[in-house]
């Protein structure tokens, strides 16, 4: 069938096995969830990155108040 189509044959089996996900038929991760956890993923990089700056900070500006003043 996939030759008919102009279509390798593993793309065409990809494409119906992501359809039977994404339609309850066949176990797996939908699209829709993929998607979202995708989304989570790069949101929980950003906030790790974000806390590492705001912590490095945090040690830099605390080391200022401990040294003596002139």
């Amino acid at each position: 069938m996939g030759e008919q189509l102009g279509v390798h044959p593993e793309a065409l089996r990809m494409c119906v096995q992501k359809a039977e996900i994404d339609e309850g038929v066949r176990p797996g991760t939908t699209s829709d969830d993929a998607s979202r956890l995708a989304e989570l993923e790069r949101e929980v990089h950003e906030l790790r990155r974000a806390n590492t700056i705001l912590r490095q900070a945090s040690a830099f500006f605390a080391a200022e108040l401990d040294r003596p003043s002139r």
